[in-house]
């Protein structure tokens, strides 16, 4: 109901919506609708994929998952971890693609299921043949509970965002002119949003699995942490200061309202207006 009410506010307001914003209801008005209605539906969007729940559910899961020696546990963990990451990926995509010849919730269902199972087979892997092969050498161990985690996870969740998102590239996304007006719908512009979103994805948790590697092995080294019962803690500590702190700049790498220029769209689309630039909604 909050919501609703602030949603209707920007609409009373939307003459003004050009000039500074004063009003500090107003204000408040933006961030709420901004973290809680998507943008091309104007569907609410469930409390657990907004933007502000991002980090409290998947920290436990980035800490949990790096723990796990486990080949069976590391893969049931990552799928979690996956599942999660893949169903906010859809919920906040672009809401825009259209096909006639089958059910596009089906198919992202499927995609989403197969790239989630196969991501979490992949970051399991490396502790299989580990334990398998009784591989227990320093050397092995460094590389593949410190060294390997931080590409694995990084490629595969741009791996999973670019399935679970596919259609958006396959059908095409609406894009817009400078007022709001759409003008058609451009494959080439889905898939730069697309691979955006995959990028800065593939940056936020690659860094989250690799930095505090280097500032743990820093502290260690410099015997900072005296007492090896608060290694764990601190190491805890140091994850969630990585995360919080990359979350913002993952998610403001590129623009939720995405720009592509005429020369980058189809003719069909430019036959139909003189516009030099169009907009379209990134996702996150």
């Amino acid at each position: 109901n909050e919501i609703k009410r602030t949603t209707s506010l920007i609409q009373i307001n939307e003459k003004t919506l050009s000039e500074p914003i004063q009003n500090n209801q107003t204000k408040q008005a933006f961030v709420l609708s901004l973290s809680s209605v998507h943008p091309d539906t104007n569907k609410i969007i469930p409390v657990l994929f907004r933007p502000p729940a991002f980090m409290p559910i998947t920290l436990p899961l980035v800490i949990i998952s790096s723990v796990q020696h486990q080949a069976k546990n590391s893969f049931f963990w990552q799928f979690v971890f996956h599942t999660y990451t893949a169903a906010f990926t859809l919920v906040n995509g672009n809401g825009t693609p259209k096909a006639e010849e089958y059910s596009l919730q089906k198919k992202q269902f499927f995609l989403g299921l197969g790239a989630v199972s196969y991501s979490a087979f992949i970051g399991a892997l490396p502790l299989t043949f580990m334990n398998r092969y009784k591989l227990k050498s320093s050397v092995m161990q460094v590389v593949v509970r410190k060294l390997l985690p931080a590409p694995l996870f990084g490629l595969t969740n741009a791996f999973t965002v670019a399935m679970v998102r596919s259609p958006e590239f396959d059908n095409g996304i609406e894009v817009m002119d400078r007022n709001g007006k759409v003008v058609g719908v451009s494959k080439k512009a889905g898939e730069k949003a697309v691979m955006e979103t995959a990028l800065s994805r593939a940056v936020l948790f690659g860094t989250t699995f690799f930095l505090p590697e280097v500032l743990m092995y820093c502290v260690q080294r410099a015997r900072f942490v005296k007492n090896p019962r608060a290694v764990g803690p601190v190491r805890m500590f140091v994850v969630m200061s990585v995360l919080a702190g990359m979350l913002p700049v993952t998610f403001s790498m590129f623009p939720q309202c995405g720009e592509i220029q005429r020369a980058d769209l189809e003719p069909e689309i430019l036959s139909s207006t003189e516009e030099t630039e169009f907009f379209y909604n990134r996702g996150i």
